[in-house]
């Protein structure tokens, strides 16, 4: 019991210098000051992969949404008076269920046009408005008959999960980023 009477005057006795250097010297807990050190980048860094690879593998299964509704309508399993706006959109987001949320509807843009040449279809460009969003007044569902030449320009509002990477990975209002898939063919004579 006395030795540790001795012990704590001894400790209200020392400097501040020799306490920080008897706290450099101490090595307990070096491990754990480490890690946390190195975990906050560790995980920024995980969390950023994870997210570019959910929007990356969303951005692909829109994409094979896409070239499959095209397929049906150059073979004629979708026929141009049997396929209205509301339709295409149902059916690409019954395609894209696996990754988007219950309000693709709201947040999935469609343009079906038929053309009288491929150039004149890859002369169409992106819109914006002046908040930054997508201008989507002149999309319309009008596909064409057999041999016309048709382009599907398909356009979705992916939200950004993270927030440290909605800055940076974002390019629409609201934190969100434009997903996108086209394509463009000839109908067979069906």
């Amino acid at each position: 019991m006395g030795t540790s009477k001795i012990e704590a005057e001894e400790g209200r006795r020392l400097m501040p210098r020799a306490l920080l250097g008897r706290f450099l010297r101490d090595r307990k807990g070096v491990a754990a000051i480490e890690f946390a050190a190195l975990a906050i980048p560790f995980f920024l860094l995980l969390f950023a992969i994870l997210e570019s690879c959910v929007a990356f593998a969303a951005q692909q299964v829109m994409a094979n949404a896409t070239f499959d509704i095209a397929r049906q309508v150059r073979t004629g399993q979708l026929r141009p008076d049997d396929l209205k706006e509301d339709k295409l959109r149902e059916r690409l987001c019954a395609r894209m269920s696996v990754f988007v949320s219950a309000n693709c509807l709201e947040e999935l843009e469609v343009d079906l046009r038929a053309y009288d040449t491929f150039e004149e279809a890859a002369k169409l460009r992106i819109k914006y408005t002046p908040g930054g969003d997508i201008d989507t007044s002149d999309f319309r569902v009008e596909p064409g008959d057999a041999l016309s030449k048709n382009m599907l320009r398909v356009f979705y509002r992916w939200p950004v999960m993270t927030d440290f990477m909605r800055k940076s990975m974002s390019n629409l209002p609201d934190g969100k980023t434009l997903l996108f898939s086209t394509t463009a063919w000839q109908n067979e004579p069906y």
